[in-house]
């Protein structure tokens, strides 16, 4: 098993000014809730790619990038869904810049890199993970899943509701 990375101490690579390294690191990404559903990522342990570049007034920029994938059921059909999900994110971190620069994941030159990753791949999580794009769903009457249904799947259509009172008449 690799071993995981948590943070990263952006300190010790001892860059100067308008220096950058690249690193390849291990990072642990824990199962996600999402709308009210479990979904495991796989594989559990992504290696990660992180780049590093000082910049010239103090501070760093950061990019992480990955894919992942999540295991899951579908949200239209419930079916077993597996979505990949491809992860680049940039951060930028520079004291005395604000807070449009200040990063949340760096902290006295250490980077939170387990929870940067979780919140990258959160953000780049398509609306609604489908088992397959064109997922066509279940029936709202029935519950049927209407990808094995097939088109001719239909139901009689409810009387229009304005009309209800007619159906209250008793003509002898």
């Amino acid at each position: 098993m690799p071993a995981r990375t948590d943070s990263f101490d952006l300190g010790r690579m001892r860059l100067t000014s308008g220096e950058g390294r690249r690193r390849e690191i291990d990072v642990a990404l824990d199962a996600l809730r999402f709308a009210g559903e479990t979904y495991d990522i796989e594989p559990a342990i992504v290696t990660a790619v992180l780049d590093i570049s000082a910049m010239t007034r103090g501070g760093y920029a950061l990019r992480l990038r990955f894919g992942a994938s999540l295991r899951g059921p579908c949200m239209r059909c419930l079916e077993p869904a597996q979505p990949q999900v491809d992860v680049d994110s940039r951060e930028v971190d520079q004291p005395g810049g604000g807070e449009e620069l200040s990063s949340p994941y760096v902290g006295d030159d250490v980077l939170d890199v387990h929870a940067w990753a979780r919140d990258a791949l959160v953000l780049a999580l398509p609306a609604q993970l489908l088992c397959r794009e064109d997922c066509a769903g279940l029936c709202p009457v029935c519950g049927t899943d209407l990808n094995a249904a097939g088109p001719e799947h239909a139901h009689e259509r409810e009387p229009d509701a304005r009309w209800a009172k007619l159906s209250e008449l008793k003509l002898d």
